[in-house]
């Protein structure tokens, strides 16, 4: 079993400006030991440690981590994509085991970000090393999202939480149509992540993220998907326990075969764990 997405840092309130004051339970460190008994009361044997800075420092610190922590089985970091130089940087990075992709946090850019042909190249030229992507967007970016991956048919990409609909507003029609054609792309994964900071984090009810659950589980199906917790950004509207218990319910519509690839085989295919 794989939590496929989770987060640490050291809090600094100039470069973690994005956790507001309605998120300030999130407002401090996490680090490795704050998580492992979360994954052991679970039956988890690992995780995928995925960037929150736009930084090739907080890479370095992450992989840091993912040596000196076992049950850290993948990291997630962050390059310029854009840059002339990329091929350099992937080939060096290629040498740190531990580092299976990269992502930038699109749902921060403005409209035609995944646009560019910098950017369309630079995440192209990751399956050379076998790299992965990791898509992070808001719902109403999947247009934008859907032309970008039409051009990539070689690269691993994943979508993180869901492509974050907008669950609290009961929102799915054209988060539906886009989704459905995202995962025509056969190189196209999905994260079943994330979901409980699009729900209204102080009254929200296992079965609001039915309908959408329903879509992924429809578009993607048991091989395309992966259970990621988004730890600790979760803690502003759910415990591990709470966000977990959505995801475990989900998977018994599957085989016990099909439920375990969500719970760990398809991170562990995806990331080459």
């Amino acid at each position: 079993m794989i939590d496929a997405h989770q987060h640490f840092w050291k809090y600094d309130p100039v470069r973690h400006d994005w956790i507001t004051d309605d998120m300030r339970v999130i407002r401090k460190d996490f680090t490795p030991p704050d998580l492992h008994p979360h994954l052991v009361k679970h039956g988890f044997d690992g995780c995928v440690l995925v960037q929150v800075d736009q930084t090739e420092d907080e890479t370095r610190m992450l992989l840091e981590w993912a040596d000196a922590f076992d049950f850290i089985r993948g990291v997630v970091g962050w390059v310029d994509l854009r840059s002339d130089s990329l091929g350099e940087r992937l080939s060096f990075y290629k040498h740190q085991s531990r580092l299976k992709g990269f992502r930038h946090i699109i749902q921060g850019e403005k409209a035609g970000f995944m646009d560019q042909p910098a950017l369309v190249n630079g995440v192209k030229l990751l399956s050379r090393w076998d790299f992965t992507f990791d898509l992070l967007i808001y719902h109403y970016q999947l247009e934008e999202a859907l032309r970008f991956v039409r051009q990539i048919p070689d690269t691993r990409i994943v979508i993180d939480h869901i492509a974050k609909p907008a669950i609290a507003e009961m929102e799915i029609a054209e988060w539906k149509k886009y989704m459905r054609a995202m995962a025509e792309c056969p190189n196209v994964w999905c994260k079943v992540s994330g979901m409980v900071t699009e729900a209204n984090w102080s009254s929200w009810k296992p079965n609001d993220f039915d309908p959408y659950l329903d879509v992924v589980a429809d578009v993607f199906g048991p091989d395309r998907l992966m259970y990621g917790s988004d730890w600790p950004v979760c803690l502003v509207a759910a415990s591990y326990d709470d966000q977990f218990a959505i995801v475990r319910e989900f998977v018994q519509r599957f085989s016990a075969d099909e439920s375990e690839r969500i719970l760990g085989g398809n991170a562990i295919r995806f990331y080459n764990l």
